[in-house]
């Protein structure tokens, strides 16, 4: 294929995947329809599952068939970007350019199609993440520790620990527990302006990874007591012992929470890389 056409073969495969995926059929929708009304829907995700991406492409057209969505909000983006000026035929190369988007760290392959459906939708998205140069400040800012209580902070640190296979350094342990607690703040501001800014009867809704829709460590604990959110947290079935086992499992969702099992992934290691 000629160099020059290939930009626009990747494009059209983008788009053309996007228009493949079916909608929900009614068994879900009415799954989905449990969580409402809502001021905000956090939707976690395991970001090597292809099919929480898919589901978030599904949750989006849902909420828009039904005119209640309001903005999404985006782990994968940092925060002070956005595609609210942008029309709903805006080009993938304007809303990469609107959100800033990291392709190295958020392949836009995985997440366009969902944020695609979004602007056309008319929805807002909306970057929510820090910047690398705030997650550098945020590792030395000692007075996020007291944001948890010492029980649950210990839990979060445990859990760096455990996401790095063991293999992070102790001394960077604190830092890293830190820049968690920073962003989970930074997403739960982030949900809240759009709330406020939501006319009545719509959803802000946050794609981010499971571990930020923890109730008892993530998001959910930092937003304001009258904003009324709800966690729908998508697991490949493949994780479910792990996250029935963790600590404080019991408080991850609350009732009226949904956990949303998908088909396994794949065998692998996790930590092969790491090593």
């Amino acid at each position: 294929m000629p160099r020059l056409l290939r930009p626009l073969a990747a494009l059209l495969a983008l788009l053309l995947s996007a228009c493949a995926l079916p909608p929900l059929d009614a068994e879900r929708q009415a799954r989905l329809a449990s969580l409402l009304p809502a001021d905000a829907l956090l939707l976690g995700e395991q970001h090597d599952a292809p099919e929480h991406q898919q589901l978030q492409r599904q949750v989006v057209q849902w909420l828009a068939d039904r005119g209640q969505l309001a903005a999404v909000v985006l782990e994968m983006a940092e925060a002070g970007h956005g595609t609210a000026g942008l029309p709903p035929d805006a080009r993938a190369r304007q809303v990469r350019a609107a959100l800033a988007w990291d392709d190295a760290r958020w392949p836009w392959r995985t997440y366009g199609p969902v944020i695609m459906a979004a602007v056309a939708a008319g929805a807002p998205v909306l970057g929510a993440n820090l910047s690398l140069a705030q997650m550098r400040e945020a590792m030395r800012q000692s007075a996020l520790d007291d944001r948890l209580p010492a029980e649950l902070l210990a839990v979060q640190r445990q859990r760096i620990r455990d996401s790095h296979c063991g293999l992070l350094p102790e001394p960077r342990i604190d830092p890293m527990t830190r820049v968690q607690i920073a962003r989970d703040i930074a997403m739960a501001d982030a949900v809240a302006r759009a709330a406020q800014q939501a006319a009545p009867g719509r959803v802000v809704l946050l794609i981010t990874g499971n571990g930020h829709v923890h109730r008892a460590l993530g998001v959910p604990r930092f937003l304001p007591a009258d904003l009324k959110a709800k966690v729908l947290s998508a697991q490949a079935q493949s994780a479910q012992a792990a996250i029935e086992n963790e600590a404080l499992a019991d408080r991850a969702l609350q009732a009226g929470d949904l956990r949303w099992p998908t088909p396994p992934l794949p065998p692998r290691d996790p930590c092969a890389t790491l090593r």
